[in-house]
């Protein structure tokens, strides 16, 4: 300590009383701006509290929307159907073109449209855009005409009039890429100039969908196979297009611990069975393919190899003879999707009788054929492409044993 002239006590090392007098008026001068920046940048950085509100309260009537429209859909029916050629094996039919938009991509288009809106990433007015070979896109545009969403699906210039025609009959667009060119590049090149909500079922298709329950084909398949006092098949037969049905499939059966088997049908020589075969996710398809929906190019994100216990490859003229077999037996069309899992099961049921085994197999009627009028079930569209099912047709039809077909299926 020592004192100055006015004999007071100074700290060394302290400011001079003048100084202190400055650091004060500068810390002043700091505090004031730092305050007032602090103010301006929170500021700044608040958020309208009524535009989230009200952005909130739209989302919140959106999902409310789609889950009364869940909870009010008729559960797609199960068909038990007998056939002569195989007296000591169920065949179960999961009849998803009963959907209200035709497939059973309508569950998919319902579970990518909630995780849209629960990821934040689809608002109020905002244009759907996904890639889509046609059955998913329909579901899609059904769906945001219900929710008043303007909605873009880009797909293959190959896919069936029909769908596209449903699709602009629902207030949707078409935007059509030459076959072969990426269209999922496509689309979210679209996404991109129109600040657009992108679907994205080839890669969410897996997270988008709750395996676990909630409702979903797996969960409903099985009990419904439990209500015929069968209990659980001994396969399930599904293609795959996103891979998220037989992803589901899968996972729900270990789920829950049941000891039926996943059979994935597939074009012969698409993606899936590729990978499959030579556990590669790199494979491509070794062959193009005409059965919509099903027999992808390469392998998608939710392709699951892991999940299935086997994979059948079906000849494009297979696929085609069983959808016709199919509309011999039930009255009425389902697209070749359908046809490829037919010839599937029909093909497990073989090996089974040759090994002495019985039981149920169930396989998926994924959409209604009538919008294959134009291109699976017209003999001219056929024959300008060199398919010719008829032997194929004749084959299957003396594998099943075609002269016992039950008058009237089960329909639970």
């Amino acid at each position: 300590m020592f004192s100055d002239s006015g004999n007071r006590s100074v700290a060394l090392g302290s400011p001079s009383p003048a100084r202190c007098l400055t650091s004060v008026n500068e810390r002043s001068v700091h505090a004031g701006y730092a305050s007032r920046m602090n103010s301006e940048h929170v500021t700044a950085r608040l958020p309208c509290a009524a535009s989230i509100r009200a952005g909130r309260d739209w989302i919140a009537e959106a999902i409310a929307n789609l889950v009364e429209e869940q909870d009010g859909c008729a559960e797609t029916p199960m068909l038990e159907l007998r056939l002569s050629g195989f007296p000591h094996i169920g065949f179960l039919l999961k009849d998803e073109s009963a959907h209200p938009t035709g497939s059973l991509k309508h569950r998919l288009a319902r579970s990518l449209f909630l995780y849209a809106l629960c990821s934040g990433r689809l608002r109020q007015g905002q244009t759907v855009i996904d890639a889509s070979s046609g059955s998913t896109a329909i579901s899609e545009a059904w769906f945001a005409r219900k929710l008043g969403l303007p909605f873009i699906a880009v797909m293959p210039r190959s896919t069936s009039l029909a769908k596209q025609v449903e699709i602009t009959d629902l207030g949707g667009h078409c935007a059509l890429v030459e076959d072969g060119e990426d269209m999922t590049q496509h689309a979210r090149d679209m996404v991109v100039r129109q600040n657009a909500c992108y679907l994205d079922q080839f890669n969410l298709a897996g997270s988008a969908t709750d395996w676990r329950g909630n409702n979903n084909i797996a969960q409903s398949l099985l009990a419904q196979c439990r209500r015929l006092a069968a209990g659980d098949p001994d396969w399930i037969v599904c293609g795959a297009g996103t891979g998220g049905t037989s992803a589901t499939l899968g996972r729900y059966l270990r789920y829950v611990g049941s000891h039926a088997m996943l059979c994935v049908a597939e074009p012969a020589g698409a993606a899936f069975a590729q990978g499959w075969h030579h556990a590669d996710r790199s494979r491509l398809a070794t062959r193009k393919t005409c059965i919509e929906g099903i027999g992808r190019s390469r392998v998608e994100p939710c392709f699951a190899f892991e999940l299935a216990e086997s994979v059948l490859e079906i000849d494009d003229e297979e696929s085609i003879a069983g959808a016709w077999l199919l509309e011999r037996w039930l009255g009425r069309r389902f697209g070749g999707s359908s046809g490829t899992n037919l010839a599937a099961a029909l093909r497990l049921a073989s090996a089974m009788r040759e090994t002495g085994q019985s039981g149920n197999i169930v396989l998926l009627l994924c959409d209604k054929g009538e919008r294959y009028a134009d291109t699976l079930f017209a003999p001219d569209w056929l024959a300008q492409r060199g398919y010719a099912p008829e032997a194929r047709l004749a084959a299957l039809a003396g594998i099943a044993g075609d002269a016992l077909v039950p008058d009237n299926p089960a329909c639970l």
